[in-house]
């Protein structure tokens, strides 16, 4: 129904276009017929009455106007089959070759006659449209009246007609041609339009496999290669979203596990051991907040990628965060025996962001920095200021990561093909962090050698309003 509706209405689209389109085109021709068809009649008016005024001159000039008109009028007519006159230089009509004598008969064209000018005029006489022309008598120098011929309009607006007619057969003709045809070029539109349609109705159901074809390379064609990629997508993202929940199913039921087992060990009457019940409540103990951590994590990314966090920004001393962060992961570094080292320049200034994110931020990164090493390997974090930016570069040459994996380490839910990867949403929630703070995170990484991870953050300086 919609289809159709489309189709009816680009049909319509066209065909107004075409009908407004002819009806200029038609008015243009028309108006053009007309004045050609009128300058013609009066071109030949013009050349036949200027030959009688110059016969005139000529020939008749040596006796007055009214002697003429007694004895010698014939030569005036007989150049024509126009209606002539004679007026003379008071405007009278002193000769009409259809016999109507009227006095004092004033016109455009007589007037611009008598002052020695080509008089044209196009009017009614005696009910009848004709078109005049006039042009002076001259005698001895001077103007001794004027000559006028006149014709009748009514054959020439007849033709016109005819003419008139057959234009707007010719645009019938053409509306109705192209009006045939703009159905074709509208279903040339519809037509892709409702298979495009059919396949996305396809994929609201349910149905990811189905591909829209792609026919044409337009915009149509665009639309095809949108809805395609965005059915990929949701079958990546499906399959992604699975994963995650698999994987951190897993790594809930891990520190769950052994939660549940030793309750149960230490719920038996008769332990009675203190150094086995020093150890399970210890387990206990480190899963419980090892599974805070990690509930802590998802509901950081569920605040994440609902838009539901807000910084809270302060001048942070970020020489001070660089030597907490070095005591806090040193015993880590001695007991894996990992070189770990935090390289800063002395003046590194302050800047103006949560200090909590930040560190949070860095913890991450370098958390996974030290899981995918191996013993005597090194963790590397330096810091540099640079004109309008902080650059921190976070390396290690532990396992790197797989030139096909590199371009989805940061997407939500992504879990690598490592054994140490975990939940997946560790480089997200950093991702939104470093975004939050108006910087950029890029990550670059060669399989068995090297990854370094690389966060640039804005000089943030608190503002007169925010110091107040």
């Amino acid at each position: 129904m919609r289809g159709k509706g489309i189709r009816v209405r680009l049909t319509a689209n066209f065909v107004l276009v075409i009908i407004f389109t002819v009806a200029i085109l038609e008015l243009l021709l028309i108006c053009i017929v007309r004045q050609n068809y009128y300058s013609s009649l009066e071109g030949s008016l013009h050349n036949q009455i200027k030959i009688c005024a110059e016969m005139y001159t000529k020939y008749f000039s040596d006796t007055s106007l009214q002697e003429n008109v007694l004895y010698n009028v014939d030569a005036f007519w007989n150049q024509s089959n126009a209606e002539v006159q004679i007026i003379d230089r008071n405007g009278s009509i002193i000769m009409d070759s259809q016999g109507s004598i009227l006095q004092d008969v004033a016109g455009k064209d007589i007037e611009e006659a008598l002052a020695g000018k080509k008089g044209v005029w196009v009017g009614y006489l005696n009910g009848q449209k004709v078109l005049a022309v006039a042009h002076p008598l001259i005698s001895d120098g001077q103007i001794a009246g004027a000559l006028r011929f006149i014709a009748s309009l009514s054959a020439v607006d007849q033709d016109i007609v005819k003419t008139e007619r057959i234009f707007v057969l010719i645009g019938l003709f053409v509306i109705l041609a192209v009006g045939s045809i703009s159905v074709f070029f509208a279903n040339s539109i519809v037509v892709p339009l409702q298979e495009v349609t059919a396949v996305a109705q396809r994929m609201a159901a349910g149905n990811f496999q189905i591909k829209s074809k792609k026919t044409r390379d337009d915009e149509i064609g665009g639309l095809s290669d949108t809805l395609n990629y965005l059915a990929d997508e949701i079958v990546k993202k499906e399959q992604l979203k699975n994963d995650f929940i698999s994987s951190v199913s897993h790594e809930l039921r891990t520190p769950l596990t052994s939660i549940k087992g030793w309750a149960i060990t230490l719920q038996n009457e008769n332990f009675q051991n203190k150094e086995t019940l020093n150890d399970g409540l210890n387990i206990i103990s480190k899963e419980s907040e090892r599974l805070t951590h990690m509930v802590e994590e998802l509901l950081d990314f569920s605040r994440f990628v609902s838009g539901r966090i807000k910084l809270n920004p302060v001048d942070v001393n970020l020489i001070n965060l660089f030597e907490h962060l070095h005591k806090q992961l040193i015993p880590r570094a001695v007991r894996e025996n990992i070189d770990f080292t935090v390289d800063y320049p002395q003046n590194m200034p302050n800047i103006y962001a949560d200090a909590d994110r930040l560190k949070q931020l860095f913890i991450n990164i370098l958390d996974n920095a030290f899981n995918f090493n191996r013993p005597g390997g090194y963790v590397s974090f330096k810091a540099e200021s640079q004109e309008k930016s902080l650059k921190f570069t976070i390396s290690d040459n532990g396992s790197g990561i797989a030139a096909d994996e590199l371009p989805m380490v940061k997407e939500k839910f992504y879990k690598g093909k490592s054994s140490h990867s975990k939940s997946g949403i560790g480089l997200s929630i950093c991702e939104e962090i470093v975004s939050l703070m108006g910087g950029k995170l890029e990550v670059s990484s060669e399989l068995n050698k090297r990854t370094d991870v690389v966060v640039i953050l804005p000089k943030g300086e608190r503002t007169d309003a925010q110091q107040l």
